[in-house]
């Protein structure tokens, strides 16, 4: 069976990401017709219906809202602009480091190289490779972070709006929340297709035939997003979780006042980090996860019979992945928006998992259509020096693996750390006897979680690595994140529905409206942990596709641990992750000491703070978080991205392979333990706050010493699940892409130390 044609690829895949971007605005427009604003009534589905509290239509209290959406968004916009200054002159940098390391590896020379695989063909010199490969990490970087900006404005709007929706009912508010994420998850997803694609076509013009430096230049694109991902992610852990701790020891625990109650000082700061922590640190996460994934995918391509026979649709299989993720994702959006409507607080969670499921179901078939319409019936994919027969719909089994396999990290993730089940309600019951055991169960609950989500990913990668080599695990990786508009929207619903509880707690709206938005943010918490579960579980698969990239370019035909070179390079590879770890806690723990501090000083200084008479003094919170977090993320950031040049240039290419070996296979147990730790306690927290059952009535109410208990094992667990968990996935795959990157060099001139000797 033929192939489709190249044009008919050329059509698709940019019609496919401006159809997503369409449909994000869409979502927008929509949104925005919810005016914050006590008279207006406009169109649009939920938008137009009666107000069905009483006196809830008070101006005051609508002033109150529009000054707090304004406090949120100007305090997030203002961290971002101050992480993002310091971030682009690192960016600049670094792109100069990478012209120069990869320039240097034919002496900065202008003449045409040996092809690396292709021996007897000519390749575009080395320095071209730098130039278009630091062009193609500054077009990554900025697409990160244009992403995670647009991820937090688009919150900072929605956030007020759907606190404004839940006077109505908790579906109209659900419908406001769950749209405002959808605009960033398709906006996310969309940009990042069209970019790539577009920045393929224009490499094109000047490679021409030499594909295999064409997409080694592309490498640059996934090192880009993952690099800002990796200070969006401490950054924003850092800011939001020493705001969240701060407000919550005091507040909660030492004062006895409500969580997001306007008498604490920290109270605006914390649900500023919501944004700039689980908004843009996400988005550019899993963008980062996204841009990788394709890029491991492409280069193990080009060197396979796809880009030895020029063949494009067959190239850019890839990417036309992720063009039927946009479509089946929009079509998967409208069965949230406009099919079944949210009318209970229970059917919350439901709607929200459905969401998964049926992406997953609806793009196993997509996957089918793209694999027989875009692959030869047969073709040879690159397997460590020799090439591999592959069939089709070999190909088809080892996308719709990794897809499977990310829905059931998702579930054993969510059955982990929803409230629902026996784990967190366990968890819940040992508050009785104080945080000690809280504790003691909570990190015992985060050990066992590991478990399945492991043995998933094992088969996942014996499965697609038997079948397609590396080229096989990039594509299952891909698998999992082709949902990734529709992950996103969750995972962005849940922060939303979080400042909207905040918003109505603050603006003094009544009891019936805060149960509202606690039933959205419940249910955002554990669609939040099933978002970390898919990133974590692409992650290792990304990284493993990108580490069998990286031995091939590196001309390594087998990586043997018994060797000295590469055992000690295991060794301190898997140590990398708690040192990390270590960094990353205690830099949460410093900023927390003195938000704590800060909150103690207002309650006492502030004559009428807890009366409510005084006014707190919000902005020196906040100044507070902003100032942590910016000095405080560059130490792990710099130990992520000087690690594989330090062991690359001095110990070469073999330690270094075993370093990036060694992170994967301790990273990824202690992410999975850190984030269903944490999400675990979080939720035994709301489970004896929300007193739903009778075992959480006995435990309750709020106040009493088995609620203390659990806000004390909450407190321990949000640097481990918002800051130390997620961060450790962009750990493992950003040291594999820049080995990646900086492969070229490290094969020629690496192993200064060992070559002495």
């Amino acid at each position: 069976m033929m192939a489709m044609p190249d044009l008919v690829t050329e059509i698709v895949i940019p019609v496919s990401a401006i159809i997503g971007i369409v449909f994000s605005l869409v979502q927008w427009f929509i949104v925005s017709k919810v005016k914050i604003s006590g008279n207006e009534r406009t169109g649009g589905r939920g938008v137009n219906d009666p107000l069905m509290e009483e006196g809830i239509n008070d101006q005051q209290i609508i002033t109150k809202v529009t000054d707090i959406q304004n406090a949120i968004s100007t305090g997030a916009s203002s961290f971002l602009f101050t992480e993002y200054k310091y971030v682009g002159m690192f960016m600049t940098l670094f792109a100069v480091l990478i012209f120069l390391f990869l320039g240097s590896v034919e002496g900065f020379s202008m003449k045409p190289q040996k092809c690396t695989y292709t021996k007897d063909a000519m390749c575009k010199p080395a320095l071209a490779n730098a130039a278009f490969s630091t062009v193609s990490f500054l077009l990554g970087a900025i697409t990160s972070l244009v992403s995670g900006y647009f991820g937090m404005k688009i919150a900072t709007y929605a956030n007020a709006r759907t606190t404004m929706e839940a006077r109505k009912s908790v579906g109209k508010a659900f419908i406001v929340a769950f749209r405002s994420g959808a605009v960033m998850g398709f906006l996310l997803a969309a940009n990042g297709l069209l970019v790539l694609y577009i920045t393929i076509n224009l490499f094109k013009i000047y490679y021409g035939n030499d594909w295999e430096g064409l997409f080694e230049a592309i490498t640059g694109y996934g090192l880009g997003g993952s690099s800002m991902a990796l200070f969006g992610r401490v950054g924003g852990g850092i800011y939001t979780k020493a705001a969240d701790v701060g407000a919550d020891l005091v507040g909660k625990v030492e004062k006895n006042i409500p969580e997001d109650d306007p008498r604490n000082p920290a109270v605006i700061a914390d649900n500023v980090g919501d944004n700039v922590g689980d908004i843009a640190g996400m988005g550019s996460d899993l963008f980062g996860s996204y841009a990788e994934a394709s890029c491991a995918a492409l280069v193990v391509a080009s060197i396979s019979s796809f880009g030895m026979e020029h063949d494009f649709t067959a190239m850019c299989y890839p990417l036309l992945i992720s063009s039927m993720g946009i479509i089946i994702c929009l079509i998967t959006t409208l069965f949230a928006t406009d099919i079944f409507e949210v009318k209970e607080m229970k059917e919350i969670e439901p709607a929200l998992k459905m969401q998964l499921i049926i992406s997953t179901a609806l793009m196993t078939v997509g996957i089918a259509i793209v694999s027989f319409l875009a692959l030869p019936s047969s073709f040879t994919i690159f397997n460590f020096g020799a090439q591999k027969v592959v069939k089709n719909y070999e190909l088809f089994l080892c996308v719709a693996v990794g897809l499977w396999a990310g829905l059931i990290i998702g579930f054993i993730t969510e059955y982990y750390t929803s409230n629902a089940y026996s784990p967190v309600q366990d968890v819940a019951d040992s508050c009785r006897t104080g945080a000690a055991t809280n504790v003691i169960f909570g990190l015992a609950l985060g050990y066992k979680s590991v478990i399945i989500p492991i043995f998933a990913i094992a088969i996942s990668i014996f499965i697609s690595f038997s079948i397609a080599a590396m080229y096989g695990v990039a594509v299952a990786a891909l698998g999992m994140l082709s949902t990734i508009a529709t992950g996103l929207a969750i995972d962005a619903y849940g922060p939303i529905s979080d400042n909207a509880g905040g918003i109505a707690e603050m603006a003094g709206m009544s009891s019936t409206i805060r149960e509202r938005t606690d039933a959205l943010d419940s249910a955002g918490n554990t669609t939040a942990a099933i978002g970390k579960g898919f990133a974590i579980g692409s992650a290792a698969l990304v990284s493993l596709a990108l580490f069998g990239a990286f031995v091939s370019r590196a001309a390594i035909s087998t990586v043997d641990v018994l060797t000295p070179k590469v055992f000690i390079g295991l060794i301190v590879g898997a140590m990398l992750p708690y040192w990390f770890s270590a960094m990353t806690m205690k830099s949460v723990g410093s900023a927390a000491l003195k938000m704590v501090e800060e909150v103690r000083r207002q309650f006492i200084e502030i004559p009428g703070l807890m009366e409510g008479t005084g006014k707190p003094d919000y902005d020196s919170c906040v100044k507070i978080s902003t100032d942590a977090s910016i000095r405080e993320m560059i130490p792990p950031g710099a130990l992520v991205m000087l690690t594989p040049l330090i062991v690359g240039t001095l110990f070469g290419v073999e330690t270094l392979s075993g370093v990036l070996a060694g992170a994967l296979v301790s990273g990824v147990q202690i992410a999975i333990s850190a984030s269903n730790t944490g999400g675990a306690w979080d939720n035994a927290k709301k489970y004896i706050e929300a007193g739903v059952s009778e075992h959480a009535r006995s435990l309750g109410p709020k106040g009493s010493d088995a609620h203390k208990a659990a806000v004390i094992g909450d407190t321990v667990g949000d640097p481990l699940k918002d800051t130390s968990g997620p961060s450790l996935n962009i750990l493992i795959k950003l040291m594999a892409v820049e080995s990646l990157v900086f492969a070229p060099f490290f094969a020629t001139h690496g192993g200064i130390l060992f070559k002495m000797f």
